[in-house]
């Protein structure tokens, strides 16, 4: 395994982070294809067998059984400075702005939640799931920073962002010595790319660490024509994603298998070769020992320019999908 620094801060993580949204009670939450407590911690003791030390998970994933597996795994497997553990806070719901609970408390109430279901003092990155269009941007930067005053959080997070968003975030907290987001995790893969328009020339000139989510697409960068699995069978939230332009990214899928076969690698390990080329630490789900070894074996891979431009070739524009195609709405039980 290799390591970096994460952005700006000094946590050194592992080039890939272990995706957690695949853990919890899959008969509690948005997700059935999940796995199991037993199951979770066999993979994770394989991620750190292998050196992954990078776990990103979050509050709603399956109604926090997520963040329960995967918090008693870490405590069991590893010491507390061994592995940096990131998990993320949702918007306000309605019922707490018809309350009155402020983007601090709001804020200080999620974070208190993770730590008790992850049965720790303090996460390593703290991030911000999703822009709040209902809440103030200050009051969401001021509730960050005051989780960290309080070291209930070493560095925050955004995920779901727009470039233009976490600058306004990033400056305002430059400009009244508050914390920065030290990444971002959104959604980028070699069959979604725009993320490369504004946001990773951003974080490239601001050292902002990229830790996209979605790094094989839902599987559908890793798997041949033809192959299936569970998760591609009843995600219902990927197919809304993919489906549309499944016709242009089979074309792009087909060179990454043609590449895997004359490489004698895998799929996942051409199409994460690839992202590691463009981010810092790709969130990588795993459900299976081999979902672990493939993207473990990817940090070694080195593409040549001319495989690099055979795998881009092919690419169209994409309509934004998933929360950032809808403008500001959140829409209940489709989080990433």
């Amino acid at each position: 395994m290799k390591y970096v620094k994460l952005g700006n801060s000094d946590l050194t993580v592992s080039r890939i982070c272990m995706g957690c949204m695949g853990f919890g009670n899959a008969a509690t939450g948005q997700h059935s294809w999940t796995v199991n407590e037993t199951q979770t911690r066999d993979i994770i003791r394989h991620g750190l067998e292998l050196g992954i030390n990078f776990y990103d998970t979050a509050i709603v994933y399956q109604n926090g059984t997520s963040e329960q597996f995967v918090g008693k795994a870490l405590r069991d497997f590893a010491k507390r400075d061994d592995y940096v553990i990131a998990t993320k806070f949702t918007p306000r719901t309605q019922e707490e702005i018809d309350a009155g609970v402020s983007g601090q408390r709001h804020i200080a109430n999620f974070l208190d939640q993770s730590l008790k279901n992850l049965g720790m003092d303090h996460v390593d990155l703290y991030i911000y799931h999703m822009w709040d269009y209902h809440t103030p941007m200050e009051e969401i930067m001021e509730g960050l920073h005051n989780a960290v005053k309080a070291g209930k959080a070493r560095y925050i997070g955004i995920s779901n962002c727009y470039a233009w968003q976490l600058a306004k975030a990033n400056f305002y907290a430059k400009e009244h010595g508050l914390t920065e987001f030290v990444s971002v995790q959104g959604h980028y893969n070699l069959i979604f790319r725009e993320e490369e328009r504004e946001m990773k020339p951003f974080c490239a000139d601001q050292n902002i660490a990229m830790t996209p989510y979605s790094a094989l697409a839902g599987g559908r960068l890793s798997k041949r024509l033809g192959e299936t699995s569970k998760r591609l069978v009843e995600d219902s939230y990927a197919k809304f994603k993919y489906d549309a332009t499944a016709e242009a990214d089979g074309k792009i899928i087909a060179r990454v298998e043609e590449l895997a076969d004359k490489r004698g690698v895998s799929m996942t390990e051409i199409s994460l070769a690839w992202l590691l080329t463009k981010a810092t630490a790709p969130v990588v789900g795993a459900t299976k020992f081999s979902h672990v070894d493939g993207a473990a074996r990817a940090v070694d891979i080195e593409l040549s320019q001319d495989e690099t431009d055979y795998l881009e070739e092919l690419y169209v524009p994409h309509a934004l999908v998933g929360v950032m195609a809808q403008n500001g709405k959140q829409k209940a039980g489709n989080v990433v």
